[in-house]
């Protein structure tokens, strides 16, 4: 017979082995759950754009379409010509080369931030732009926007791309959801609107001269980004991320706003100091690859909205080149030769 020590005995042991599959099982479905709660938080992009919003967007961007008639015109710094160069401290933009572009049309306005966020929603890469996601950028300038006209990222005022890639993204996402198609310019495309269609003029404003806005100018502890505008363009240092609504000041006589000022712009050129030297002359496209592999730059334009003015030249002729992780504002073109109706 068994003792009743022994039976007692069994029953702890059996009792023991119950908890801890108990315990094994409780800690099974836990672990599982968090599996499953990461994954989830992990796919998260935040709200799912809607219908209505990207119809919105699109809309915009054809409605905000300005075409430009092709022609034959001097890339590049045509002061020399005259003897008198707009840019004295670069030579990467003379001598200037006779060039022919095919009809276009360019949206008027810089992109976005509630536009561009609307693109990155939709493609679901809101979250890789944030701290979380290790962009430290978004320390300095978040990637989102809002409806603070005080804030740097107001729906309204000009995107800064995290990188070259989502600009050109951005573009071909217009393209992919409107049938046209939407890229970005190319350097002689952005330099030929800029010049309202190849004229010698050394600013994309309305009058061709510069104004400067003051506002950015003082020491910080005085600025209000609720003053008006004033003058007719906005420059200063990059390192201030402050700009104005894109449309802030009028617009140049082709009608096109911001192509001097606010924010520098990507081009789709492959950045080359001497690209003049063997550029096609029709519909010029740049280089076909980056000049230095380990290195790779893109043309950015505007470097009066960069606020870097290399001892004041910040006219439309000054190009520079930029790592493809630079953090740029943009606007898109759609080749076609008939205005997009």
């Amino acid at each position: 017979m068994v003792s009743a020590a022994l039976l007692t005995r069994a029953r702890r042991l059996s009792k023991s082995a119950r908890s801890i599959h108990w315990r094994l099982a409780v800690f099974g479905i836990t672990v599982t759950a968090s599996l499953l709660l990461w994954g989830c938080s992990n796919a998260d992009t935040g709200p799912k754009v809607t219908t209505a919003e990207i119809d919105e967007v699109t809309n915009r961007a054809l409605e905000n379409l300005v075409f430009i008639e092709g022609s034959t015109f001097m890339l590049g710094d045509v002061g020399v010509l005259k003897g008198r160069p707009y840019t004295v401290l670069d030579d990467n933009n003379k001598p200037p080369v006779k060039v022919s572009l095919d009809n276009y049309s360019i949206s008027k306005y810089e992109t976005t931030w509630g536009d561009f966020m609307v693109y990155l929603r939709d493609v679901n890469r809101a979250r890789d732009y944030t701290i979380e996601a290790g962009f430290d950028w978004a320390r300095i300038l978040p990637t989102t926007a809002n409806d603070d006209p005080l804030s740097p990222n107001y729906y309204k005022k000009p995107v800064r791309s995290p990188n070259y890639q989502e600009a050109e993204g951005y573009c071909a996402w217009l393209a992919e959801k409107t049938g046209h198609p939407f890229a970005l310019p190319t350097e002689a495309q952005w330099e030929f609107a800029a010049r309202n269609r190849g004229q010698d003029v050394p600013y994309a404003t309305n009058d061709g001269t510069m104004k400067n806005d003051t506002y950015l100018q003082r020491p910080d502890r005085y600025v209000d980004p609720s003053m008006p505008p004033s003058g007719n363009a906005l420059s200063h240092s990059y390192l201030k991320k402050e700009r104005r609504p894109v449309g802030s000041y009028p617009p140049s006589p082709v009608g096109l706003y911001d192509m001097t000022g606010n924010v520098a712009e990507w081009t789709q050129d492959w950045y080359d100091e001497d690209a003049y030297e063997h550029i096609q002359p029709k519909n010029p496209q740049g280089p076909t690859e980056p000049v230095d592999p380990k290195k790779p730059e893109k043309v950015v334009r505007d470097w009066a909205g960069r606020g870097d003015h290399f001892g004041g030249e910040d006219t439309v002729f000054v190009r520079g080149g930029a790592t493809l992780d630079a953090k740029n504002g943009f606007r898109c073109v759609v080749n076609q030769g008939t205005p997009v109706e």
